[in-house]
């Protein structure tokens, strides 16, 4: 296919065939004109809409499940089905980029410790009735994860997923779109670090006293989003992740470039 000049004389290829009908089904995708769970029209009613063989199509459904926004099965019952977008695939990117940039995850945690507060704050001035039903419920998990051991210390892969709803929660619930987007694929790469971290360092001589202090926090939290303290909930949450993050920061896993959690 041939190139065109751009602006300052730059070679710019000439987007394919396949490009431009997934970019047609994408936008579909993101409109909410094709919905999650929604099967896609055989491969030959695609072929005659768009004017492409079948291995143009194929290609522009192989790019759609690179991006997660389509499941293909195989065979003589197969299609193409729509999948909601996932903040994975949002945070493999990122990871991409800032590996590039030589970024480490203390540098993610950092950022992550700017985002997370605020949205903290945002929340308490929004929260609903079930918001803190949600949170509550997270809590009393954490919780029993711990009362159900007789050392008090929980099964790791547990309170790994229950700590990460929690702060995903936080970051979901606090009103503003964008921040949660923009946090949420913070989160996921720093929660990809915590498995990592937990599943290498987590054994029986963790304090029980460290879950007991979490727990606390995260219930302070809670009662400060009620009382709709914005200024306080801000100030808790930064201050508690402060002291998680010595904890999640502390062994050589706290410089490792973030692509490398995907790999």
């Amino acid at each position: 296919m041939s190139a065109t000049l751009g602006p300052v004389g730059q070679t710019v290829r000439a987007p394919k065939t396949a490009e431009l009908i997934a970019a047609q089904l994408r936008r579909r995708i993101v409109q909410g004109e094709l919905t999650p769970g929604e099967t896609l029209p055989p491969e030959t009613q695609h072929m005659e809409q768009f004017g492409a063989s079948r291995p143009t199509l194929r290609e522009a459904f192989r790019i759609l499940e690179a991006e997660m926004l389509i499941s293909v099965r195989r065979g003589s019952r197969g299609g193409a089905q729509v999948m909601a977008p996932d903040f994975s695939v949002a945070a493999r990117h990122v990871g991409l980029l800032l590996q590039m940039q030589g970024t480490t995850v203390d540098d993610v945690y950092e950022a992550r410790m700017i985002a997370e507060p605020a949205c903290a704050r945002m929340l308490a001035k929004r929260r609903t009735k079930q918001d803190l039903t949600d949170l509550s419920e997270v809590v009393a998990e954490l919780q029993s994860a711990v009362e159900s051991k007789d050392d008090a210390v929980p099964d790791p892969a547990l309170w790994s997923r229950l700590t990460y709803r929690f702060h995903e929660l936080i970051m979901e619930r606090c009103g503003n779109k964008t921040m949660a987007v923009q946090g949420a694929v913070l989160q996921e790469i720093v929660a990809t670090h915590l498995e990592m971290r937990v599943s290498r360092n987590f054994d029986r001589t963790e304090s029980p006293e460290r879950f007991q202090r979490a727990i606390k926090a995260y219930k302070r939290l809670v009662v400060l989003v009620e009382a709709r303290d914005a200024e306080g909930a801000e100030r808790h949450w930064r201050t508690h992740m402060k002291v998680a993050g010595t904890y999640l920061l502390k062994d050589d896993l706290h410089n490792k470039p973030v692509v490398d959690l995907f790999a």
